[in-house]
């Protein structure tokens, strides 16, 4: 099979290696022609590759039909790609945006290329570097006839999900179903990432872990059924890592300020249009925004009183149960979120998406696979066994000690937002009664808004004065 790769970034140059070792003749092409040549020069040997110095040649040199895999920054530029290459296209092409495209712009452009004889596929793509090369998890939406010519290129560079589990790849749905799910695969990246720095900083800051203790607590949860993952692996290795110039440990150096690119925004504002709730995943979004108002945390540092409350002591051994449990039950609520996200949306949009698939191609090279996802699969397909196991892990002891840790952190004045969020979502779910019959009177009181009742149908107002 032939396919031509559009942009020889980190992720670009990795795929179109990753299809070439995969048995694939790769066209490739750069704006820079220099790292055109240069990645031919390196990677070379890896496979059949053709460089181009120009987008007719790259085109001209591909036999009809073509498969063009864009790997160019989201937004107006594939916008600008795709204007570039409609006319030296023809109908059967297909092009494949594999970079985080906002799903909307998806429908939008595969709508066009529709017209015009054209495929379009939204393919999201994660496991970063690493991933690209060596397998990521692909989530491939858009044309379903498209895919059927480009499955089997596919399924060879896609990782393995595990044991007689298949490639980590499937037709995701219609649309822009792709990209949305991968767009949730990234809020829930947020929300996991933010869960696991809120447990450092409650073991190094209550439990007194240095960061020896800690690379190997990260190892230890990393190896075992609750918390096994790909971040929890790094995260070990993290705190191994020294820093050339100082000699100290690296993390210690590394300022606290997180970046992001926006699909934790989108993953938010699209919960917020679904009438969804994600508190865990828009507690990370926040975390990072504030981290980032390093102008307005440095003048409020100096204003506001230090926390009243002084934590009682607890033993290193004490710190890293509770820890271990509330991160385990916080880690399951952002899963959830996710998935209720995808059904409410799949419902919407008649996407029919497959959920159990979702959790499966998840397995193995995306950044958010964890041991978790091997139960979470089967639980979306309605096994009672799956669910049962989901359920029983927020019983006893674990979920004790989960409230336990956001107690520990509030009298510690140490902020833990994806974590109370996490626990805020669970309450709020397994209580029968919530406070919010009382914000329906007030809505009514002061702008006739109305209510409902809970022993009769209907809208009632009331006169709140009289």
């Amino acid at each position: 099979m032939q396919l031509g790769v559009i942009g020889l970034g980190t992720m670009g140059a990795n795929l179109a290696r990753n299809a070439a070792r995969n048995g694939a003749k790769v066209f490739v092409f750069n704006r820079t022609t220099e790292k055109t040549h240069e990645f031919v020069q390196k990677f070379g040997k890896e496979g059949e590759f053709v460089a181009a110095e120009s987008l007719r040649e790259f085109v001209t040199g591909m036999e009809a039909p073509r498969a063009i895999l864009l790997m160019v920054k989201a937004g107006d530029p594939v916008d600008a790609v795709i204007e570039e290459l409609l006319p030296m296209l023809t109908k059967g092409d297909i092009l494949i945006d594999a970079g985080n495209s906002h799903f909307r712009d998806t429908e939008r452009r595969e709508a066009r290329l529709k017209k015009l004889g054209m495929h379009f596929v939204g393919m999201g793509v994660s496991g970063g570097e690493e991933g690209a090369l060596m397998g990521p998890s692909m989530m491939p939406g858009g044309d379903a006839q498209a895919l059927e010519t480009l499955m089997p290129l596919f399924l060879k560079m896609a990782a393995k999900a595990g044991s007689g589990s298949g490639r980590c790849v499937t037709y995701i749905g219609p649309g822009g179903a792709g990209h949305f799910v991968k767009m949730v695969h990234n809020g829930i990246e947020y929300g996991i990432m933010q869960l696991i720095a809120e447990s450092y900083d409650v073991l190094k800051s209550v439990g007194g872990l240095d960061n020896a203790e800690l690379a190997k607590t990260y190892k230890d949860w990393s190896k075992g059924d609750e918390l096994g993952s790909f971040l929890m692996e790094i995260t070990a290795q993290i705190f191994t890592k020294k820093d050339p110039e100082t000699k100290g440990d690296l993390i210690d150096v590394i300022a606290d300020v997180a970046g992001q690119k926006g699909t934790g925004k989108w993953t938010t504002e699209t919960a917020m249009d679904l009438g969804i709730a994600i508190p865990t995943i828009n507690a990370a979004v926040d975390a990072r925004i504030l981290s980032g108002e390093t102008a307005h945390r440095a003048r409020r540092m100096k204003e506001l009183p230090e926390s009243l409350a002084k934590a009682t002591k607890v033993t290193k051994p004490a710190v890293i149960s509770l820890v271990k449990a509330a991160l385990e039950l916080s880690i399951i609520c952002a899963y959830a979120q996710g998935f209720e996200m995808m059904a409410t949306m799949s419902s919407e949009k008649k996407w029919n998406l497959d959920l159990a698939e979702v959790a499966r191609i998840w397995r193995g090279g995306c950044i958010i696979r964890s041991k978790f996802l091997t139960i979470l699969q089967p639980a979306q397909t309605g096994n009672a066994a799956a669910e049962k196991k989901v359920l029983q892990r927020f019983e006893g002891k674990t979920q004790a000690e989960w409230r336990q840790l956001v107690a520990l952190a509030v009298v510690s004045g140490i902020p833990i937002p994806a974590t109370m969020a996490s626990l805020w979502f669970f309450d709020t779910l397994r209580r029968p009664r919530l406070a919010q019959n009382l914000i329906q009177a007030q809505r009514d009181f002061f702008g006739a808004h109305t209510y409902q009742r809970i022993d009769k149908p209907g809208a009632f107002h009331t006169d709140w004065n009289s």
